[in-house]
C-alpha cells in the first residue's frame, strides 16, 4: 500500500528546522529558528515539551539521553533528555555551527561551522577535541562512519571530503557541489549520510540524483534518480536496516529507493511545496518524519511497508489467473477514502517500472488498471504476495528462480487528485480537541469552554454588560458549538451513545420567566452548524436539512441543503449558508453559498452560487459586517465582501498575510465593521488560533482593495474611490429595506467620492488624457460635471469642454426624467391616500388646467421644430420638467422673473432666426454657451435637490413644489373663468413672441473675443487651405493653432479691436432696445384705450404673474 501522508502541523517559526528521533522512537525532537527544542510524543501532541536553547537553533542530535544543539551564540551545548536540563558547553566556534551529529555509540559528536572548521568532541570529556582543517568555505553537513574510522563532510566550497578520524587527514575529496559563499546562499544543504551497520556506501545528494560512493575504494558504482525529481535534492537519510534510502528536495518532493534493486518505492509531495530540510527515519517502524523551511512538521506512515509491497516477489502465472477471478464482482471499496479528514492518502506513483524484458501480461495488467474503474486492482500484487508467504520460505526459494519477475503495480493515474472535504466549523471558534477553547468570539461577547478532568463548564462574557451579565453554565451534555447574539445564547451538541443531538437556547432577553428551551434532533441526525439572527435561530444537520426556529422555540420552516454544510452566519433577517457543492481537486475546495432574507417577505438573494476561494485554500471565517454585509475569510488570509452594487459579486477587501510579520504568524478574525472601516482580529504568533489564557488582545487592521499600481498617484486615488463606493453600499441597502441611517454619512461619502473624481480628472487633464476625463466625468454628479467643465475651459481644453457639456446635458435630461417619474408616482399615492372625497369642481379643475397646458405645449413644440437642434437643451429641459400634475408657469411670468435673474427654463433661440446664424453663433461662442448651460443646470439641480431628499420609508408622499402651489392657488375656480383665461392665453400667443426676440437678441450679442474677430476674417483662408474640414469644431481647432502662432503684439491688437467694437455694439444695442420698448408701450396704450374691460383683465393677469414669479424666485 502507498505511504500515508498525515496533514502537517506547525512546529516552529519560519526558517531552517531539523528533526530526529530518540533511541526508542517514542519521541520526535525538533529544533528551529525560534531557538526552541520541542519534544513531541506524536504528531497530534498539542502540548509538546519545549526547551529554549538560544536565540536560534541550527541543528540538534540525540543519543543515549544526551541532546546536543548548535545555537546562534557560536556554541554547541548539551542537555539531558527528556528533562531538558543544561549539561554544559561542548565546544565553541568563531561563527555559527551549522550541523552536529553523533557517532554510532553516542560517545562523540562532530560539528561543522561557518568558520570552515570541523571538530570532533568527546561527549563525556570535552577537552578531548580534534580539529579538521581543509575546507575553504562554510561547512554544510557531516556524517560519521558507523565504524568510527571515517568522517564525511560537505562544504560551500563545492567539495565533499572524507576524513580519517585518527590522523585528521583527508582521504578523498570530490568537487561535485555548486559553490557558494555562505550557507544561506547554498542551493542545497547537502545532508549526506553513511549506510548503517557496515557503512559500505556513502550517499551524497548532488543536483537531481543521489551519488553513492563505495567504502575505501571511493568509487561511484551507481546513482539513484527518478523522473519525478525536478529540483535539487537537499537531504538524504537511510532506513535502520540500510536497505532503503530516502531523499528530500527543495520543492517538497520526498523519494524513497530500494538501494539493492534501485527501484523507486515512494514518491510523496509536500502539501504546500516547501523545501524539505529535515528528514529522520524511525528506529523501528516504517515511518519518516520530515520538516520544511517554514517550520512545519509532517509524518509519512507505512513507508516501504513490506506487507503492502515486495519489490522482488516472483509469482506464477497460475496464481495470477486464480486471483484475477476475485475482482469480477462489484467494487467494495469506497471512493470516499480519498476524502478522509484524518489522513490524506497520497499515492506514490511509480513511473517507468516496467522493463523491456517484462511479459506482455504485465503491460496488459497495467492497461487494465488505467482503463478500468476498479480501484481495488492495485491490491492484486499484495494478495499474490500474501499467498506466497503462506507457502513458506523454503518452498518459495526453491520455486521462484524459474518464474518470471513481476514488479508491483502501482496506480498509473497522474491527473488531479480529489481534495478532502473541509469539516463543518463555527466561525471564530478554536479546535474541538483543545481542553480550553473559544466556542465563539464575536461583536456581542465571548463563549469559552473548559473541558478537563476536574470540570466541564461554559463561561459567557458580554462586551457590553448592559446587555446581560456574565454567565457560568455547566456542560453536562458536552456542547461543542455555540453562538451569541443580543437576544440569546445558542448551544448545540452531537449525539452520543443513546443521547440525541440537542439544540439548547437561553433566551435571556425574554420578558417572561421561562428563558430556556431544548430541542432534540431525530435519530441519526446530528447538528453540524448553528447561528442566530433577529428573532430566529437556525441549525444545519447531517441529514442535509436546515431547521429554523423562533427565538422562543417555535419550529418554523425546514428545507433541504444542496450539500453538506461548512458554516453558517446570521445577521438581522439575513441567513448565509456555505456548503459543499461538489468535490474539489488539487487542494481546492468546491463550496457554494446561499443568502436568504427571513423577514416578512422571504426571498433568496444568492441561489447556491460558487464561493470564490484562493487556490488551495479553505474557508476559515464566515459572517456579516456590523452593518449587515456578508463577508468571509480563507486560509490564505484573503478577506472578501459582498458587493451589492455589482450584482452581488464578491470583492477582495484585505489580505491579512500582508500584515503578518512572519510566515507562521496569522490573524484570527472576530469581526468586520464598515463604519468605521475596521477588521477586528487577534494576532497569533506561530499559530492559527489564540489561547484562552492569557486573554488575547484585539488588533485592528485596515482595508485595501487589490488595485494595480497603488504606488502611483492615479492608482491610489482609484483605490480610494472604489474603496469608498464599496464600503458605503450598505447605506443603499438600508434605505431600500426601510431601515434608518444617518444622512450625514452618505453626504460625506458622496462629497469624498466627487473630490477624488475631480482630482483624477485634473491629473488626466494634465497628462493629455481627455477621453479618460470624459469617462471620469460620467461617474460624477451633475454639479461636479459643471466644475469639470469650468476646469476644462480654464485649461483651454476646448474639445474636452464641449464633450463635457454634452455629457452634462444628458445627465440633466436623465435627472429631469427621473424627477418627473417620481413626482407622478407620489402624486398618484396622494390621490390614493386622499380617497374619493373630491367634489366635481375639484376633479374637473386639473382637466381644464391641463388643456391650457396642452395649448401652451403645442406652441412650444412649433417653436422647437423651427429651431436648430444644437439649441434644444433649454427647451427640452423645460418640457421634461413640467408634468401634467404640476401646472406650467405662464410665459409672462417666466419673462418677468427673468428680468431679475437668469431663468433656467427660458427659450433661448428665436423661431424666426435662420438656422445658419444660430449655428455660427454656437460655434463662435463655445465657452459662452458652456457657461450658460452650466448656470442653467446648476439652478435646475438646486431646485431638484431641494425637492428630492433621500426617502427611507418609501410610502411617505413628497410635498408639492412651490411653483405648483402658487400657480394653483391663483387659478380661477369656475369653469367660466378658465374659459376666459384660455381665450386670453390664445390671444397673447402671437404677441408673446416679440419679447422673446428682444431677449434672445440681447443674449446672443455678447462681447466677442479677439480670437473670434480674427476667425471671422480668416475663416475663408482656413477653408481654402483645408477643404476636407467641414465640422465647426475642426475649424476652431485649426484657427486656434494659427492664432497661437501670431506674435504677442498681433494678438493684443485683435483683443483691443474686439474691446472697442464691443463697446460700440453695446451702445447701439441699448439704443435699439429702448426704441423697441417705447414702440411696444405706445401700442399697448392704444389697446388699453379701446377696451377698458380687457385692460382690467390684463392687470389681474399681471398680478398673478408677478406673484408666481416671486414664488419661483424664493425657491
Amino acid at each position: 500500500m502507498p505511504a500515508t501522508q498525515k496533514p502537517m502541523r506547525y512546529g516552529h517559526t519560519e526558517g531552517h528546522t531539523e528533526v530526529c528521533f530518540d533511541d526508542s522512537g517514542s519521541y520526535i525532537v525538533t529544533c528551529g529558528s525560534d531557538g526552541d527544542v520541542r519534544m513531541w510524543e506524536d504528531l497530534d501532541d498539542d502540548d509538546p515539551k519545549s526547551v529554549n536553547v538560544g536565540e536560534k537553533a541550527f541543528s540538534c542530535a540525540l543519543k543515549n539521553g544526551k541532546l546536543v544543539t548548535a545555537v546562534s551564540n557560536n556554541t554547541v551545548q548539551v542537555y539531558t533528555f527528556p528533562e531538558g536540563v543544561p549539561d554544559g558547553i561542548l565546544t565553541r566556534f568563531t561563527t555559527n555551527a551549522n550541523h552536529v551529529v553523533f557517532n554510532g555509540d553516542g560517545s562523540k559528536i562532530a560539528a561543522g561551522s561557518s568558520d570552515f572548521l570541523v571538530k570532533v568532541v568527546d561527549v563525556m570529556d570535552n577537552s578531548q577535541q580534534q580539529t579538521f582543517r581543509g575546507h575553504d568555505a562554510p561547512v554544510l553537513s557531516l556524517s560519521f562512519d558507523p565504524k568510527d574510522i571515517f568522517l564525511a563532510s560537505a562544504s560551500c566550497d563545492g567539495t565533499v571530503r572524507v576524513w580519517n578520524i585518527s590522523d585528521q587527514t583527508c582521504a578523498v575529496s570530490w568537487p561535485v557541489l555548486q559553490k557558494s559563499n555562505d550557507v544561506v546562499h547554498a542551493k542545497s544543504i547537502c545532508r549526506l549520510a553513511w549506510q548503517p551497520q557496515a557503512g559500505k556506501l556513502l550517499a551524497v545528494p548532488v543536483e537531481k540524483s543521489v551519488k553513492l560512493y563505495r567504502r575505501e575504494t571511493w568509487s561511484n558504482p551507481f546513482d539513484l534518480s527518478d523522473s519525478s525529481i525536478s529540483q535539487t535534492l537537499n537531504i538524504v537519510t537511510w532506513s535502520p536496516c540500510g536497505q532503503y534510502l530516502a531523499a528530500g528536495a527543495i520543492n517538497g518532493l520526498i523519494v524513497v529507493w530500494n538501494v539493492e534493486t534501485k527501484d523507486c518505492m515512494e514518491r510523496v509531495k509536500h502539501e504546500k511545496g516547501y523545501a524539505v530540510c529535515g528528514l529522520a527515519w524511525h528506529p523501528t517502524c516504517s515511518r519518516i518524519c520530515y520538516t520544511d523551511v517554514e517550520g512545519n512538521l509532517g509524518i509519512l506512515e507505512n513507508v516501504c511497508d513490506l506487507s503492502g509491497k515486495v519489490s522482488s516477489s516472483k509469482v506464477s502465472s497460475r496464481v495470477e489467473k486464480d486471483y484475477n477471478d476475485l475482482f469480477d464482482g462489484d467494487d467494495t471499496n469506497s471512493a470516499g477514502d480519498f476524502l478522509n479528514d484524518n489522513a490524506v492518502e497520497i499515492p506514490s506513483f511509480s513511473k517507468g517500472i516496467i522493463n523491456e524484458d517484462d511479459d506482455n501480461d504485465d503491460v496488459m495488467l497495467a492497461a487494465d488498471h488505467v482503463l478500468g474503474d476498479d480501484e481495488n486492482s492495485v491490491d492484486v500484487t499484495m494478495l499474490k504476495t500474501d499467498l506466497h508467504r503462506e507457502e513458506g520460505d523454503s518452498d518459495q526459494a526453491s520455486s521462484m528462480h524459474n518464474l518470471p519477475l513481476i514488479k508491483p503495480q502501482r496506480p498509473f493515474y497522474d491527473g488531479p487528485m480529489p481534495t478532502p472535504r473541509q469539516k463543518p466549523f463555527q466561525s471564530s471558534s478554536t479546535p474541538l480537541h483543545l481542553s480550553h477553547r473559544f466556542m465563539v468570539w464575536n461583536s456581542v461577547g465571548i463563549i469559552r469552554c473548559y473541558n478537563d478532568d476536574q470540570d466541564s463548564a461554559i463561561d459567557v462574557e458580554f462586551h457590553d454588560t448592559s446587555i446581560h451579565h456574565a454567565t457560568h453554565l455547566s456542560n453536562a451534555f458536552n456542547y461543542t458549538m455555540g453562538t451569541l447574539s443580543h437576544e440569546a445564547i445558542l448551544l448545540a451538541c452531537e449525539s452520543a451513545d443513546e443521547l440525541a443531538s440537542k439544540l439548547h437556547c437561553l433566551h435571556f432577553s425574554s420578558w417572561d420567566s421561562s428563558k430556556e428551551w431544548i430541542v432534540d434532533m431525530p435519530q441519526n441526525e446530528d447538528i453540524e452548524a448553528i447561528c442566530l439572527g433577529l428573532g430566529w435561530a437556525a441549525a444545519a444537520t447531517t441529514a442535509l436539512l436546515l431547521r429554523l426556529f423562533t427565538i422562543g422555540g417555535v419550529q418554523k420552516e425546514v428545507f433541504c441543503l444542496p450539500g453538506p454544510v461548512v458554516s453558517m452566519a446570521g445577521h438581522g433577517e439575513q441567513l448565509c449558508i456555505v456548503y459543499h457543492r461538489g468535490t474539489g481537486f488539487d487542494g481546492d475546495q468546491c463550496l457554494g453559498v446561499q443568502l436568504l432574507e427571513l423577514g416578512r417577505k422571504k426571498k433568496q438573494v444568492l441561489h447556491g452560487d460558487p464561493l470564490p476561494l484562493t487556490r488551495k485554500s479553505y474557508l476559515t471565517w464566515l459572517g456579516f459586517s456590523a452593518e449587515g454585509t456578508p463577508c468571509y475569510v480563507d486560509s490564505e488570509g484573503c478577506v472578501r465582501m459582498l458587493n451589492r452594487g455589482l450584482g452581488n459579486t464578491w470583492t477582495p477587501i484585505c489580505n491579512i498575510r500582508e500584515h503578518c510579520k512572519g510566515k507562521s504568524d496569522h490573524y484570527w478574525v472576530v469581526g468586520i465593521h464598515e463604519n468605521p472601516q475596521q477588521l477586528r482580529c487577534i494576532p497569533c504568533k506561530g499559530s492559527r488560533f489564540p489561547p484562552t489564557l492569557p486573554r488575547p488582545a484585539v488588533a485592528i487592521l485596515s482595508f485595501k482593495l487589490p488595485y494595480c499600481q497603488t504606488s502611483t498617484e492615479k492608482g491610489q486615488m482609484e483605490e480610494q474611490f472604489w474603496h469608498s463606493v464599496l464600503f458605503h453600499n450598505y447605506l443603499d441597502y438600508l434605505a431600500k429595506n426601510g431601515y434608518d441611517y444617518e444622512e450625514s454619512i452618505k453626504n460625506q461619502a458622496v462629497k469624498e467620492q466627487q473630490e477624488l473624481l475631480m482630482k483624477m480628472l485634473a491629473l488626466s487633464c494634465k497628462l493629455e488624457r481627455e477621453f479618460r476625463c470624459v469617462e471620469l466625468a460620467d461617474l460624477m454628479t451633475q454639479n461636479a460635471v459643471h466644475l469639470a467643465i469650468k476646469y476644462a475651459s480654464r485649461s483651454r481644453k476646448l474639445i474636452l469642454a464641449q464633450k463635457l457639456s454634452e455629457l452634462a446635458a444628458e445627465k440633466a435630461a436623465e435627472l429631469a426624467e427621473t424627477q418627473t417619474e417620481e413626482e407622478k408616482e407620489e402624486d398618484f399615492r396622494e390621490k390614493l391616500n386622499s380617497g374619493y372625497s373630491h367634489t366635481t369642481t375639484e376633479w374637473s379643475q386639473p382637466r381644464v388646467r391641463s388643456q391650457v397646458e396642452e395649448d401652451a405645449e403645442d406652441r412650444e413644440d412649433t417653436v422647437s421644430e423651427e429651431k436648430p437642434k444644437p439649441q434644444n437643451y433649454g427647451q427640452n429641459l423645460f418640457q421634461s420638467a413640467n408634468s401634467p400634475e404640476t401646472p406650467a408657469l405662464k410665459s409672462g411670468a417666466v419673462f418677468s422673473s427673468s428680468q431679475g435673474r437668469v431663468n433656467p427654463f427660458k427659450v433661448l433661440v428665436n423661431s424666426k432666426e435662420p438656422a445658419v446664424s444660430a449655428n455660427s453663433t454656437r460655434s463662435a461662442n463655445i465657452l459662452d454657451n458652456m457657461n450658460k448651460s452650466s448656470r442653467k443646470s446648476t439652478s435646475f439641480n438646486r431646485v431638484a435637490n431641494n425637492e428630492k431628499s433621500p426617502v427611507i420609508k418609501p410610502l411617505i408622499p413628497k410635498p408639492r413644489s412651490k411653483q405648483a402651489t402658487a400657480a394653483s392657488y391663483f387659478q380661477k375656480r369656475t369653469s367660466q373663468a378658465d374659459k376666459t383665461e384660455e381665450v386670453k392665453e390664445n390671444s397673447k400667443s402671437s404677441s408673446s413672441e416679440t419679447p422673446t426676440v428682444c431677449l434672445q437678441n440681447s443674449e446672443n450679442q455678447r462681447p466677442k473675443t479677439g480670437f473670434q474677430l480674427w476667425l471671422e476674417e480668416n475663416r475663408s483662408n482656413i477653408l481654402s487651405d483645408n477643404p476636407d474640414i467641414s465640422d465647426e469644431a475642426d475649424i476652431i481647432k485649426e484657427g486656434m493653432i494659427r492664432f497661437r502662432v501670431l506674435s504677442a503684439e498681433e494678438r493684443k491688437a485683435w483683443t483691443n479691436k474686439a474691446k472697442g467694437e464691443t463697446a460700440s455694439n453695446g451702445a447701439e444695442a441699448k439704443k435699439r432696445k429702448r426704441e423697441t420698448c417705447e414702440t411696444e408701450n405706445q401700442e399697448e396704450a392704444v389697446k388699453d384705450n379701446l377696451d377698458l374691460s380687457k385692460k382690467q383683465k390684463a392687470l389681474n393677469l399681471s398680478t398673478n404673474q408677478k406673484l408666481s414669479a416671486f414664488a419661483f424666485k424664493q425657491e
